[in-house]
Parts: structure tokens; sequence; C-alpha cells
């Protein structure tokens, strides 16, 4: 298959995919197979030039880009490829008395030509983890990626194309306008990840055409580290996933709620393992994606109040932000009322669970929530009483990691999850099926509905 598409304008991609889609090609279960075999091989044979990009765009280390991009789309991509001829299955389903007899099922069927939306924190895990599920499910894809991550977009707009049908995937790099124009064509779903008032922007453009969507945002996810936690394990989970990607993950944890019976201890150990963590590092501290970040980032570290219990400086000319943990901060302060998004890591101090519990519930419904707790009914309590896209006891992000899991937000964090199955059903129309024997027809059915047909009918329901 050529790979020399040069894709002029959104309505020429979007008219060359539905072209495509409407040829059935992509419905068997074979060039589905095609396509997830053909992401293996990219992830495979390009891994270097994945991590370049990823160090250019981010400064990312080779193991966070193995971890956060390259090791954790092939893992999704495998999942789905071994189980894809199982998902497509159609599903027999009962009838009540007044279908019969007949047979129902409903069986998957693919929308058309979608659009992923990726964004620039995970460039490849969040752009391609999406198209696994799209093209499982035997959709065309258009793909836009992040034009904050300019290397990643690149490589996506060059590999994407050599790797998969170029017929029926295209690759549009630009800023907003090209997301614009492209919800204007009236796509079938359109599948966005990034922050949650682009989110609304995104789903008002698609709601003008009807074109449904899945938004995966993000929120302020807490922890909740309890007098009955681990405080070693705690403080050295905690201190990895938000200091992977310099704090930039979506799932990060964004809080800590600590008890303070164990507090002091908390602290301690917390600040103890970021400076193991991040030993040899440069002293400007970590980097982040660009200055626009880096402003918003040091303007909470400069307004937040509470003590700065680690790290605190910040790099302009480096774009860098030091690990930063501070205690105690105002709770009204911008810092505790947006997603940070960074380096930074606020700890607040609570006197039980449930005051916990009610700070949480408090605020708009975050994409994680996170508890460490030894004890069960700790756990039930937080599983019970309060609302998140996915919760992990004793650990962090592996709701993410998991692809026999839905993914998703509630509320102000998303709409719609993925990974998986779900990936699959997502980007899949569920279509009813009854079958019907000629005969008998009853003559009960069918006007003249005499009194006595009506008795008759009324048993029925």
């Amino acid at each position: 298959m050529s790979v020399d598409v040069i894709e002029t304008s959104p309505a020429s991609a979007v008219a060359r995919l539905r072209a495509t889609f409407a040829s059935g090609r992509t419905r068997s279960a074979r060039w589905r197979i095609e396509q997830l075999r053909g992401l293996e091989r990219l992830l495979a044979e390009r891994e270097d030039e994945i991590r370049t990009a990823l160090a250019a765009d981010l400064g990312r280390s080779s193991a966070e880009a193995f971890i956060g991009d390259i090791g954790a789309t092939k893992a999704e991509v495998v999942h789905a490829r071994k189980r894809l001829r199982r998902w497509m299955r159609p599903r027999r389903t009962g009838l009540p008395l007044t279908a019969l007899p007949g047979r129902g099922w409903f069986q998957y069927e693919p929308l058309g030509v979608v659009l992923v939306i990726g964004p620039w924190n995970y460039p490849f895990y969040l752009t391609i983890g999406p198209m696994v599920g799209a093209l499982a499910a035997g959709n065309c894809v258009v793909v836009k990626p992040s034009e904050h991550a300019p290397r990643s977009s690149a490589a996506l707009a060059e590999l994407l194309p050599r790797y998969l049908d170029p017929e029926a995937v295209a690759v549009l790099e630009g800023d907003a306008e090209v997301t614009q124009d492209l919800l204007a064509q009236g796509l079938d779903h359109a599948f966005f990840t990034g922050g949650t008032e682009i989110g609304r922007e995104v789903m008002r453009a698609a709601a003008a055409r009807l074109t449904p969507v899945t938004l995966e945002l993000g929120g302020k996810s807490p922890v909740i580290v309890t007098a009955a936690a681990d405080l070693e394990v705690a403080a050295r989970r905690i201190a990895w996933l938000k200091l992977m990607n310099s704090g930039q993950t979506c799932i990060a944890p964004d809080y800590v709620l600590v008890e303070r019976a164990v507090r002091d201890e908390f602290l301690d150990l917390l600040a103890s393992t970021m400076r193991t963590f991040r030993a040899g590092d440069h002293e400007s501290g970590m980097r982040v994606v660009n200055e626009r970040q880096f402003t918003r980032l040091a303007g909470l570290l400069g307004t937040s109040g509470g003590e700065v219990v680690i790290g605190g400086g910040a790099d302009r000319a480096a774009t860098a932000i030091q690990p930063t943990v501070v205690a105690d901060p105002d709770p009204d302060s911008a810092l505790m009322g947006q997603e940070i998004f960074g380096p930074i890591l606020p700890v607040l101090t609570v006197d039980s669970l449930d005051e916990a519990i009610a700070f949480v519930n408090a605020r708009p419904k975050p994409l994680a929530a996170y508890l460490f707790s030894r004890r069960r009914g700790e756990h039930r309590a937080v599983l019970d009483r309060t609302s998140s896209g996915g919760v992990v006891i004793n650990h962090l992000a592996f709701h993410c990691m998991s692809p026999q899991l839905p993914f998703g937000g509630v509320g102000d964090s998303g709409i719609g999850s993925y990974h998986g199955r779900w990936g699959f059903e997502t980007f899949s129309h569920r279509k009813a099926v009854v079958s019907k024997p000629s005969r008998p027809d009853l003559s009960l059915l069918y006007p003249p509905y005499t009194d006595s047909k009506m008795r008759i009918i009324r048993r029925f329901f």
C-alpha cells in the first residue's frame, strides 16, 4: 500500500476515509488484526525514534519513555489483538414471551470515521491507546496529535501511515483550528484526552453535528493516607508517580490528605524519598513542557501559603520546577483550586478518615482516588462514600495500567471509558437483532383490536 498520502484539509482527509470505510474492507477480523500487528511493529522497530521525540518534547529519560509510552502502549495493543475475535462475536440474549417464537442477539458494528485528539503529556500512549480500540472495532481513524509536543506529533504523522493502512488512517498536525475543522466534518465519534476546559470546547463543537464524544479529562486526584498505612511504602509509591514525567500525568496524585497522628513521619519519609529518586538530577529541577506551564506552576508556588518541606525553586531559563512538597497550604488557594499538573505536591492534615472523605466530596469528582491503609473497613468506606473515575488501594495508577479494567472519568473528570474491551465497545455500535419465523403469524397482533383480543393481549404485559 502506498504511504504517499498528503492531506490538504480536514475535509479531504475525512472524505478519503469515508470512501475507505464504505468499501467494507475495515470490517473483517483479518484487517483489524493486521492494523494491531502494525502498531506492534511500530513500537518495536521505532523505539529509538520515539525515545528521541519524548526527550526533545518533554525531557523524558529513556526509562520513563519506555514505562510511560512505549511499554504501556504495547501492552494495550497485545491485549486487544489476542482477544479481538472473541470480542467480535455476536451475543445471544433471551426474548420476552411476547416476542416468541424467535431469537435475539446483539452484534458489534464499527461506527465509521472517528477522531482521536491526542494530548502532549504522553503523546504516544494517549494517542495510540484510543486508536487500538478504534481499529479493533473496524473504524477508519483521523488522528490529531498535540501541537505542544511537536517532535512527537511529527513522528506520529510520519510513522502511523507507514505501519497502518494509509487509506484508513490520517494524521493531521496543527493547532486548535484544525481540531475545530475536523469536528465540523460530522464524524462518527470524537475521542479527546486533555484538560477539562478544552474538553468542554470539544463537546460543544461536537454537539453541533451530534457527534458522540469520549472525554478523558483530569482533575485533582487525592491520596488519603491513614494512620493504618505502611508509611514507607506510601511515601515511595506517591513520590514515584508524582515525579513521573515531571508530575504531568492526569492520574498523578494532586494532593495528599494525611492523618495527624502520622503526619510528621510521613512528611519526613516523603521528602527523603523524593531526594533519593531525584539524586543526580540538575539542581534547577524538573523540566515542564513549555514556558506557559512553567509560569502557571511558579505562580502556584508563590501564592499557596503553607510550609515548603522540600524544593520550592524554579528556573525560568530551563523551564524547570524543583520537586516540591507544601505542607498544609491554604485550602482556598490557587494551588488547591486547580489541577497542578507538575512536580508540586500539597499535603494537608486531617484528623480522621471521615474528614478526608468530606474534603474530597466537597470538590469536583476526580479522575482517580488513592487510599493507603491496611484496614479493610477503611477501604470500603472510601469505595462506598466517594466518587471518582477509578480507585487504587495501597498503590497508584494500576487501574490505568490494566487493560482488563475500564479507564475513564466521572463528572468533571470525563465522559466514557476505554482500554481493553471497553475501548472496543466505545468505538462500536451494539446493534440489537431479532429474527422470527414467517409462521405462525398470529392474528392477535393485528387490528381490529376487539375487546376479546385486548383481554388476551393484556395478559402478556
